[in-house]
């Protein structure tokens, strides 16, 4: 069984309360080899959401406490993202899940590219908080970007 970030599927669960659908992801859903879920859902934000960015560092930082999630009108959404990432992290290891197909680019679920911090639109290596914690557990991120 594979996650897939719920807006992939075209669930409103995206911060502007929009979607990122791909046919592809939803064929996935259809023929059971996927479940949705959504990590900043789940950590207790709500849709739509300002959109937030990792200062300081990448997910990586973020679970060691030397970065934070700031959403762009200054509020600190660390503990909601941790959140995520870790209920993310139970549904993995529930369906023992190979593998989980994220959205790039996103402070929670991009795997190679997030912003940087400064709400400018520039990308920087590195993994989101739920990508990070998956990886720190053996577990298989793919970028969406990928298909």
């Amino acid at each position: 069984m594979i996650i897939i970030s719920a807006c992939l599927i075209g669930l409103n669960t995206k911060y502007n309360g929009g979607n990122n659908i791909k046919k592809v992801f939803v064929d996935f859903v259809k023929h059971r080899k996927a479940i949705p879920f959504c990590p900043e859902q789940a950590g207790g934000l709500p849709t739509p959401r300002y959109p937030a960015e990792i200062v300081g560092g990448n997910g990586y930082d973020v679970l060691d406490g030397k970065a934070k999630v700031i959403n762009e009108k200054g509020l600190d959404v660390t503990k909601e993202f941790i959140k995520g990432a870790e209920e993310t992290l139970k549904l993995a290891k529930l369906l023992h899940a190979a593998e989980v197909i994220l959205k790039s680019k996103s402070p929670s679920c991009g795997s190679s590219l997030i912003y940087d911090g400064s709400f400018k639109g520039r990308l920087i290596p590195g993994p989101g908080v739920t990508t990070a914690l998956l990886m720190r557990n053996g577990i298989r991120v793919i970028n969406s970007d990928e298909y």
